[in-house]
């Protein structure tokens, strides 16, 4: 049986005019992922992401960390939903910048409750496709590691949106427990599946096994 090792995106920009783009220290954390999974022997046979650049990023600081790395393939369903566009719908407002943590947490209450709305077909944010176009994305690609890559250890580089969907279609989760999974995963954070050719298994949830430690403390994110 092989293992699907989904991994969130480094720390991205958070608050500023181009949130796709990972921090120094989103930089550093997947470097750190990729030193840890060398030390420890890991090995991958595949290798997807989402076309984000927050994605190919994250990857290109696993990959300094974990040379060899097979070929990536990009997958449009493991993008990320417009974060942006869906407060957009739901408050007409423009946002002040989230730059005290009052704000910042009124950003993730408007996040959540457009998410909810989103997953229940009661607004369609601009640009955006509908919730079980979305979520219908990310079950083809786990269709396709079921079929193609039972047996084999799998990287998936993608966000908590894609992430959690993932964990709630393996589960069978409430949408308010898939958006509370969203929220909860941090930046680098790995999850895994089990794999065989007729089912996924949740393994773990949200781990941080490159940062554990006191001298890494300072590094967990989750923005």
């Amino acid at each position: 049986m092989g293992t699907l090792y989904l991994v969130r995106h480094g720390q991205a920009s958070f608050g500023a005019d181009d949130y796709d783009q990972l921090s120094p220290l989103g930089r550093q954390q997947a470097v750190r992922l990729g030193e840890y999974w060398r030390s420890s022997g890991q090995r991958f046979d595949a290798v997807l992401l989402g076309t984000l650049r927050r994605h190919t990023q994250t990857l290109e600081g696993i990959a300094e960390g974990l040379p060899g790395l097979p070929p990536a393939i990009a997958l449009p369903g493991l993008n990320e939903y417009d974060s942006l566009a869906l407060i957009r719908a739901i408050h007409n407002e423009p946002l002040q910048k989230p730059d005290t943590p009052e704000l910042y947490r009124h950003h993730f209450r408007l996040l959540c409750d457009a998410i909810a709305q989103w997953m229940a077909g009661v607004i369609s944010p601009q640009g955006m496709p509908s919730w079980d176009e979305f979520a219908g994305g990310v079950r083809s690609v786990l269709d396709q590691v079921r079929h193609d890559y039972a047996g084999h250890n799998v990287l998936l580089v993608s966000s908590g949106g894609p992430i959690s969907t993932a964990v709630g279609e393996v589960l069978g989760t409430a949408p308010e427990v898939t958006i509370a999974l969203n929220m909860r995963i941090r930046n680098s954070a790995v999850t895994e599946f089990s794999v065989s050719p007729k089912r996924l298994m949740l393994q773990t949830f949200n781990t941080l096994p490159h940062l554990g430690g006191s001298e890494h403390a300072a590094m967990v994110t989750h923005a």
